[in-house]
């Protein structure tokens, strides 16, 4: 897995990989890599190739969360699309993912120079 240590948090910047859909079938992939990442240290998920998300990827990012607050954790997503971001706040899980500082604090060698918070409106 290629991360980052986050140099104002310590938190770990996880890319989601390959995956550019949230969806059955490959949820279970990303729950099994991260869940003992969130179990270890606070974990910031960046989202900027996923597309699309369905109720098996809610419910991936819901396990990881819940995972990582049991164990005193923080666990959030940055760089999540319109799309993504949209059914995140329809389920409510806006305010507890998606953190405006947590964008911000976003190291750029990470993210890429081009690449911004595609979603259009903050959290909080």
């Amino acid at each position: 897995m290629n991360a980052i240590l986050s140099p104002t948090d310590g938190a770990l910047l996880a890319p989601a990989g390959e995956l550019h859909e949230l969806v059955r079938g490959q949820e279970r992939e990303l729950v099994e890599r991260l869940t003992p990442q969130v179990r270890r240290q606070s974990v910031t998920l960046d989202l900027a190739r996923v597309e699309r998300i369905d109720a098996a990827g809610i419910a991936a990012l819901i396990s990881l969360y819940g995972a990582a607050h049991a164990a005193g954790n923080e666990f959030m997503i940055v760089n999540a699309c319109t799309r993504v971001a949209e059914i995140l706040a329809l389920v409510g899980l806006d305010r507890i993912l998606i953190s405006e500082d947590a964008v911000r604090s976003a190291p750029k060698a990470i993210a890429g120079p081009q690449a911004e918070p595609c979603f259009a409106q903050p959290a909080a």
